[in-house]
C-alpha cells in the first residue's frame, strides 16, 4: 500500500473534534506512541528483551498502526500528505548524514 493511499483510508475513518483538531491529534499520537513504548518496556522487563515471539511483535505492530493512523490524520490537518512528510524526513536525515551530524541533539544539526 502506498503512503497516500493509506492516508486516504485513514481519513475515511476519522472521527474526532474539528475544534482543536491539530492539538487533539498530536496528543493522541503521543498517547499511541506511549502504548508502543509500554509494550516494549514490558518485553524488556518480563521477557529479557526477547522480541522473537510473533504474537509479541504483532502487538507492537498493532500499536504502530495506531501511531501511523494518527500521524496520517495529523499530517493532513496541517496540510501535508504522508508522502510529503516522508520525503521531507528523508531529505533532513540525508543532509545530516552528509554533514556528519546524525548523532547529536537539536533540530538544526
Amino acid at each position: 500500500m502506498e503512503l497516500n493511499e493509506y492516508q486516504a483510508e485513514a481519513l475515511s475513518t476519522a472521527i474526532y473534534p474539528n475544534d482543536n483538531k491539530v492539538e487533539y491529534l498530536a496528543l493522541a499520537l503521543c498517547g499511541e506512541a506511549g502504548e508502543v513504548a509500554d509494550k516494549v518496556k514490558k518485553i524488556i522487563r518480563d521477557h529479557n528483551g526477547d522480541f522473537s515471539d510473533k504474537d509479541t511483535r504483532n502487538r507492537i505492530a498493532y500499536e504502530l498502526g495506531d501511531v501511523l493512523w494518527y500521524a496520517a490524520n495529523l499530517a493532513r490537518a496541517i496540510g501535508y500528505s504522508l508522502s510529503e512528510v516522508a520525503t521531507l524526513n528523508l531529505a533532513k536525515i540525508a543532509a545530516r548524514k552528509l554533514r556528519g551530524t546524525i548523532h547529536g541533539t537539536g533540530d538544526n544539526r
